[in-house]
């Protein structure tokens, strides 16, 4: 019986500090790597040995020569963020890969660059950026809101809008507002930590309290939108799964010139009492042909949380269809 044919390749790692980036802590990327493809690896001083199926082979050798020259732009190169990249090289377009590298969505205060790591995150920031309206949907950790945060201060630092509004409706998940403490503002500010979260990562604390004092970031509930008209300004809902058909046709009829606008949802997580339908069940065929409207769903290959979210993410998943039936 004949062996798989077998290649090698050579890749010369600039430096010892490139090569500790790559390799990861006790070469734990290299390991990572090894069971994600048939290969072998060897690092012998700054010069990496790649073997195995030549497929394989070429997809490793493409991967470590287009993220070799972003090695200083990162302390650590984790193997979660490597699985991103191997599926963006994988992917059918050819140009995954290189197109979410060379797009910097964003610079975090820290400095960290932030990029695309998946191939529908690729295709939501394409999105976001060339249409009016788009619709971010999938699971917990697929980065939808933080890109959209992202790109929504990108667009106020560089004045392309006036003001970013983010808003979510308030809707209980196991827990009743009346029983939180504080007045009004206390007990809604809990549905609004993760924006909190995504713009003190994006913005220094200072800056944002500044932005929020003077009405160039709103953070408000949906109910607060009732009657407005939203101009010139970077519009995300959050959360969106938890409003009803009435909610969100209120919410997209608010947008007013210079707007532009996010949705983003998980389906699997709605907390709407019992017998309310969630507005996403049907959205994207109400709105399926519109011009300037995308649509862009993630699954569980596109979490860039801790794996084992998800690993999480597809056992309910699993579980749901199970029972389903």
């Amino acid at each position: 019986m004949s062996t798989q044919q077998e290649t090698e390749i050579v890749i010369d790692l600039p430096t010892s500090h490139v090569a500790q980036w790559l390799c990861g802590l006790r070469e734990e990327n290299l390991t990572y790597m090894e069971s994600l493809l048939p290969i072998k690896t060897h690092l012998g001083g700054e010069r990496l040995t790649v073997k195995g199926a030549p497929e394989a082979v070429e997809m490793v050798g493409r991967v470590v020569t287009t993220l070799l020259p972003r090695a200083r732009e990162r302390e650590v190169l984790t193997a979660d963020e490597l699985r991103g990249y191997f599926a963006l090289a994988g992917n059918d377009t050819g140009t995954a890969l290189e197109d979410a590298l060379d797009d910097v969505v964003a610079r975090t205060c820290r400095g960290k660059l932030v990029r695309a790591r998946t191939a529908n995150q690729v295709a939501y920031v394409r999105a976001m950026q060339q249409n009016t309206l788009t619709f971010g949907l999938g699971p917990a950790g697929t980065g939808k809101t933080f890109l959209a945060v992202a790109l929504a201060a990108r667009a106020l630092s560089e004045k392309r809008v006036s003001r970013i509004i983010l808003t979510r409706p308030a809707v209980e998940a196991g827990e009743s507002l009346g029983f939180l403490p504080g007045d009004f503002q206390a007990k809604v500010d809990p549905y609004f930590r993760p924006l909190y979260d995504a713009l003190y990562e994006l913005l220094d604390a200072e800056r944002v309290a500044r932005h929020l004092e003077r009405g160039m970031i709103e953070v408000a509930p949906l109910a607060y939108m009732r009657g407005r008209t939203l101009s010139d300004a970077f519009i995300i809902l959050d959360e969106a799964q938890n409003t009803t058909a009435e909610q969100m046709k209120m919410f997209l009829t608010r947008m007013g010139r210079g707007a532009r606008v996010v949705v983003t949802g998980d389906q699997t997580q709605v907390d709407l009492p019992r017998g309310k339908r969630s507005a996403l069940h049907d959205i994207e065929q109400l709105l399926s042909g519109v011009a300037d409207i995308a649509f862009v769903r993630f699954d569980d290959q596109d979490v860039v949380r801790h794996d084992l979210v998800r690993r999480i993410v597809q056992a309910y998943s699993a579980w749901e269809d199970r029972h389903s039936t």
